[in-house]
């Protein structure tokens, strides 16, 4: 027997990456736009098929030997369908692998098209290579009759999940000429071979190789179900391509990568919180501060929707399930003229389109809270998916807070959230005769309502010597958004109309207040590629909302009501109600330019608002620039101009607004590089400077009465600010199903400083600002949110077994304080109450934040289903950190309120 070399491969399985979690993307061309990628689920529609395959040398040694191989290797395909990289997966030896990847780099391919687009993709390939024998001489006429068929037909369905198996290879035997089947959407194959016995053999990407045996009867149809186990635990099947960048610094973060990361609880928004340029804030508030910039200057967004918040009170779990997201894409700055009304950053929460092969669900419980997660298809192109959680951390968590030296933390709060999706349009893969007919073009939507609500009641109380402190609050919102896609060619079409509803309720001593709010919204955004070179967007993002206010407030002193000698100034109480209605609209417009190695994305951005009789307009250019120095350096940098309207509220008439605010604005720029240090390490260097400018400022500024008398505004444009800082990020990503770890190191070194124009007011006793680095600049004064540095470790180490190890270490700066002068009590007999004497402002700090956090996860698959236990460990060796401080009434003595202490939570999922 004469060897000779057979080469025959399989299109294992592709499937479109809706968010690599690389650090930062290329932008590409070629693909759909920025804001359709954020706000349309990308459908593959077309996968690659194979046009031209060249056979690789068999190895000498190999064959010498008599060694046969199967080598699977992860190819991109480029937009054009030639093979951009080959990386094997699993080495083979022996001299396979490079020969392997010799031959495929000369492979052709159809190109891959996603939402009717040509569109880059990665698949798993698998080569084989055998030892045929020699060819045997062909039967005369008379030896030839038709030989007896069998029929061997079925699914391939994930073992543990259900989902159903496309793109994979199902053949009978090791036979390089036995026939093969390749499975479709649905997961399904017809096989036709010889009867008799049938060694199937499945491979698919993304799952270890099946393998069975059937008995097939001559002439008769076998049909069966095979389960196929998921390589490394994995429950779905990623398949990485290169998604448009149109910012300089985007993070983006996959739903699986997320759940793991120690301290989040399976939450994979609070990851945000390890990444660069956030710091950290007070565990109460679950507030996000970007670069420098104050609370409520980072806009938080649900599928391309504006949401009040993005954590629960007490910085508690996201608003959305972990199940139904999709994305999450973090711009901390630099972001295109798309984005706006901030200042700061920018947060977009993607969810996903329900299940097109079946119905699917998980259930998850643990010490926290409770909640379910259910997806299906209802028909051919309309597909449903709904999650809810409600929590019981109310009961819980007073029972590890800490209660000393007679003073007790009191803290009541409950939370429940839920999200309905209702995705319709051509089924996964389906390319209906309407859309041949209409050239290509496609149309796909999806209704979607989402909503939270949150109640936390805060209680610290001691001897009647000491100062107590009762707060009560109340947040929900409600939202209903619709999403129509469509494309055609060169032409993108994403319309997005929304509404919304908020309710807020604060209660803090005597002052009472009741809000209600709702919203109507839309934005179009048209994107056109002119050519290879040049793609141009625009846009209209329009938003209009009315709030109204049940208030119940002690009038101010001296404006309804003049302070007198020897008693506790109480004036009459304020009861009032109040509406007011705003408007913003905004109409942008960008362009990607390729020129040679460089990206050119200029931008603007123009802002018209009004509310009640202010009239504010704000044009906003932006320009970024990307240039690839070599095949793995990536220089990038950006500047441009940034708004953000003040809350409508703000707005209403003295004494409880200013109905004279404008726009605020900031400038933001950044300079850095990317470069890939090896195909699995990365590496991310930026650094920054901001600087803001009629920022709101509270209190605000002192104004004349038309009767007499001077009252200062509760707010006004004198809030100014600037932050500079680099922040750098190293990840590891796992190379394949054998690589066990991963993780990432971000550092964030950061000056943030705030301050006002005009005079400064009286703020606990001293003067805002003051000194700030001894230069005689009193304007500006540390911010009181500053970190100066923030250090955050994780790491993820596959066990094996279903099990599955991570860690997280976290160290900041601690934040400014301004001290208490002990020397002396301050009486006001006017007002007969005690002022503090306090040192310079933000001259002192509490103790730096550290922590470390570690999670232990084990599952368990079972034919229909997946049951996970995880231990999820916050504040392992029990730190005891700072997170605020208040004082006893003398102003005296400062009590410091520490952080959750060691908190172990067990929790338990299934999911089908």
């Amino acid at each position: 027997m004469s060897p000779k070399s057979k080469a025959r491969s399989a299109l294992a399985a592709a499937s479109l990456l809706l968010a690599s979690p690389a650090l930062a993307q290329a932008p590409q061309a070629d693909a759909p736009t920025a804001e359709a990628a954020a706000q349309a689920q990308p459908v593959m529609t077309k996968p690659p098929a194979l046009l031209q395959q060249v056979e690789a040398p068999y190895p000498p040694e190999a064959l010498a030997a008599g060694l046969t191989a199967s080598v699977r290797l992860i190819i991109t395909i480029a937009a054009d369908g030639s093979v951009s990289d080959v990386l094997p997966t699993e080495p083979a030896g022996h001299g396979f692998d490079e020969a392997a990847i010799a031959a495929v780099r000369q492979f052709r391919f159809s190109p891959a098209e996603v939402d009717g687009v040509p569109a880059p993709v990665q698949v798993e390939y698998v080569y084989h290579f055998t030892l045929a024998a020699p060819p045997q001489e062909a039967p005369g006429p008379e030896q030839v009759q038709a030989a007896p068929k069998a029929t061997l037909t079925g699914q391939l369905i994930s073992r543990g999940s259900r989902s159903r198996v496309a793109g994979a290879t199902v053949r009978c035997g090791d036979d390089p000429e036995a026939p093969e089947a390749l499975s479709d959407a649905d997961g399904r194959f017809t096989l036709e071979v010889p009867p008799g016995e049938c060694a199937v053999r499945v491979v698919a990407s993304g799952f270890q190789l099946y393998q069975t045996k059937e008995q097939l009867q001559a002439n008769e149809t076998t049909e069966v179900n095979f389960f196929l186990a998921p390589t490394a635990g994995a429950l779905e099947t990623v398949v990485r391509s290169e998604r448009p960048k149109k910012e300089v610094v985007r993070r983006t973060i996959t739903r699986q990568e997320a759940q793991k990361t120690p301290g989040t609880f399976g939450d994979p928004i609070r990851v945000i919180q390890t990444l660069p340029g956030v710091a950290r804030a007070p565990f109460i508030s679950g507030q996000l501060l970007v670069r420098g910039s104050n609370p409520g200057q980072t806009a938080t967004m649900m599928d391309g929707v504006s949401i009040p918040l993005l954590f629960h009170l007490l910085g508690g779990p996201s608003v959305v399930n972990a199940e139904f997201i999709d994305q999450l894409d973090f711009f901390p700055g630099g972001y295109g003229s798309q984005y706006g009304r901030a200042v700061g950053g920018i947060v977009e929460v993607g969810t996903r389109k329900g299940a097109a092969d079946t119905f699917h669900g998980s259930v998850k419980v643990d010490l926290l809270d409770a909640g379910f997660f259910l997806e299906a298809p209802v028909t051919d192109g309309i597909s449903v998916a709904a999650a809810a959680r409600r929590s019981y951390i109310d009961t819980l968590l007073p029972l590890v807070l800490p209660k000393d030296e007679g003073s007790t933390l009191s803290v009541v709060p409950r939370y429940w959230d839920y999200q309905v999706r209702v995705d319709f349009g051509a089924k996964r893969d389906a390319r209906s005769e309407a859309e041949a007919q209409a050239g290509g073009a496609r149309s796909t939507g999806y209704v979607m309502a989402f909503g939270s609500d949150d109640q936390l009641r805060l209680v610290s109380s001691g001897p009647e010597t000491e100062r107590d402190l009762s707060v009560d609050t109340h947040t929900l919102f409600h939202r209903i958004k619709g999403d129509w896609t469509y494309r055609k060619g060169a032409l993108t079409s994403v319309f997005t109309p929304y509404v919304g509803y908020d309710g807020t309720s604060f209660k803090f001593g005597a002052a009472k207040q009741n809000g209600v709010g709702y919203t109507v919204g839309a934005r179009e955004v048209l994107g056109l590629e002119l050519s290879s070179e040049l793609t141009v967007r625009t846009g209209l993002d329009l938003v209009y909302e009315h709030q109204s206010f049940d208030v119940e407030f002690p009038a101010p002193e001296n404006f309804e009501y003049v302070a007198f000698p020897g008693a506790e100034s109480v004036g009459e109480l304020l009861v009032e109600k109040i509406g007011l209605g705003s408007f913003d609209g905004a109409l942008f417009v960008e362009a990607d330019l390729k020129v040679g190695k460089f990206t050119f994305t200029p931008g603007v951005r123009g802002n018209f608002q009004r509310a009640g009789d202010a009239r504010n307009v704000a044009l906003d250019p932006r320009l970024w620039v990307r240039f690839e120095a070599t095949e793995r350096t990536q220089l990038k940098g950006s500047l441009g101009l940034y708004s953000q309207p003040a809350e409508t509220f703000r707005f209403i008439t003295l004494p409880y607004g200013n109905p004279e605010l404008a726009y605020q604005r900031a400038f933001q720029s950044s300079l850095g590089v990317e470069h890939r240090l090896t195909d699995v390490f990365n590496v991310d260097v930026t650094g920054f400077f901001n600087r803001r400018y009629n920022n709101i400022a509270a209190p605000g500024e002192l104004r004349s009465l038309p009767k007499g008398g001077v009252i200062q505004v509760p707010y006004s444009n004198q809030g100014i600010g600037r932050a500079l800082g680099l922040e750098v990020m190293v990840k590891k990503q796992r190379a394949s199903a054998s690589d066990r770890w991963s993780g990432w190191l971000s550092y964030t070194f950061s000056q943030s400083l705030d301050g006002r124009t005009g005079p400064a007011p009286q703020q606990n006793g001293s003067d805002f600002g003051g000194g700030f680095g001894g230069n005689g600049d009193d304007t500006y004064g540390l911010s009181p949110f500053d970190q100066t540095h923030i250090l955050t470790l994780v790491s993820n180490y596959v066990l094996g077994n279903g099990w599955e190890l991570g860690g997280r270490f976290r160290y900041t700066t601690g934040r400014p304080t301004t001290p208490i002068n002990h020397t002396f009590d301050l009486y006001q007999v006017d007002r007969n109450r005690f002022n503090g004497t306090y040192g310079p402002y933000a001259s002192s700090r509490t103790s730096g934040f550290h922590q470390l956090d570690m999670r232990l996860d084990k599952s368990w698959q079972f034919q229909s289903w997946t049951l996970g236990v995880y231990l999820d460990v916050q504040n392992l060796y029990n730190a005891e950190n700072v997170e605020f401080t208040f004082n006893d009434y003398r102003q005296r003595r400062e009590y410091e309120v520490p952080g959750i202490p060691i908190l172990p939570v067990v929790g338990v999922k299934g999911s089908f």
